[in-house]
């Protein structure tokens, strides 16, 4: 027993020390297209350049890093019916040995605009942000499936738009109650592990993971951030996951713990030039705020930000948007905007 938990001791301290030097090894990009092999260059979260470089794991012989440490698919070497690929990039770093395993996505994400605001749910019997919502909208062919994440009492990490679910407060309810809770489908109600789990199955609709600011202050925001970011890293889901959130503070950590990841604001109240000096991915705003200052949609496109507009249903309102050439659109009626587009 005793030699048990030294080894379980020995085995955790092992782990804490890897995941200290993963935290130091990042890719600029996490996808990967056959006309286009460069998936991004390898490098440290400080700044260093990483050393002794190589690439291991079930698909390394499919993959090289070239002189300018990129990661590269080898020509000829692609799968098309994969959905990832599973790497492990190996080096050395000023903190030490570091060897970190990555999912590249294969990617066949589709750009059609239309993002399933919470799921598609209002035309297919699926509940707002569910499992199900998710995988309707991966079957209607959407480009995004946008989705709520909060904090458990005992810090789990749960799926749901509002801050209670049948009267009962996420924030101050333990995880095992809530996933307990059923949703109008049937369903549990899921935790991010298991939706991420469901989305990475497939690579044609990326997640769009909200985090909703805390009721219980900033503080409680800035370490559920902590615990998301994690998390999608843990699930190696950085090719799938583009971040937005209400909380300027929460999409400023979000860029600290992982500097390449896609970040884009909701709250509308901040010209694109701050968002584009913050280094965000973009902007996305109540369309009534891009109607309102129209100036922003030019000066968001000539600075390089994305531009998404929520929650549009109305149809004219979807023309009035697609004509202004934005990126992405966020509506509960996907169906409608995908007749649209198509």
């Amino acid at each position: 027993m005793k030699k048990r938990f030294a080894l379980g001791m020995l085995s955790g301290l092992m782990l804490s020390a890897s995941l200290t030097h993963a935290q130091q090894l990042l890719l600029t990009n996490y996808t990967v297209a056959g006309d286009q092999p460069v998936v991004g260059m390898i490098v440290t979260k400080n700044g260093a350049t990483p050393q002794k470089l190589s690439v291991k794991g079930p698909d390394a012989r499919r993959f090289m890093i070239d002189d300018q440490q990129r990661l590269v698919l080898r020509p000829g070497k692609a799968d098309a019916g994969a959905v990832s690929y599973a790497v492990e990039i190996r080096g050395r770093t000023p903190e030490g040995k570091v060897s970190v395993p990555f999912r590249i996505v294969n990617d066949q994400f589709l750009k059609n605009k239309v993002i399933a605001h919470r799921g598609a749910w209002k035309h297919t019997g699926a509940s707002q942000n569910s499992i199900g919502s998710l995988q309707q909208a991966i079957k209607l062919g959407c480009m995004g499936s946008e989705f709520d994440v909060h904090m458990s009492a005992d810090s789990g990490l749960i799926i749901s738009h509002d801050h209670a679910h049948q009267g009962v407060l996420i924030e101050k309810t333990p995880t095992a109650q809530l996933t307990s809770l059923k949703l109008a489908n049937g369903e549990n109600m899921p935790t991010l592990g298991t939706y991420l789990d469901a989305g990475t199955a497939q690579n044609k609709t990326r997640l769009i993971l909200e985090i909703k600011a805390s009721q219980l202050g900033k503080e409680r925001s800035l370490a559920l951030t902590n615990k998301v970011v994690g998390m999608v890293k843990a699930h190696q889901a950085q090719g799938w996951v583009d971040y937005i959130s209400f909380d300027y503070d929460v999409c400023k950590r979000i860029k600290e713990l992982d500097p390449y990841a896609k970040v884009a604001y909701l709250t509308g109240d901040k010209a694109p030039e701050l968002l584009a000096a913050d280094k965000l991915f973009g902007l996305d705003y109540h369309f009534s705020i891009l109607k309102k200052n129209e100036s922003w949609i030019d000066e968001a496109q000539q600075k390089k930000l994305t531009i998404n507009a929520w929650t549009v249903n109305d149809p004219a309102i979807m023309d009035w948007l697609l004509g202004k050439n934005v990126d992405f659109i966020t509506t509960d009626e996907p169906e409608t905007l995908l007749t649209k587009v198509k």
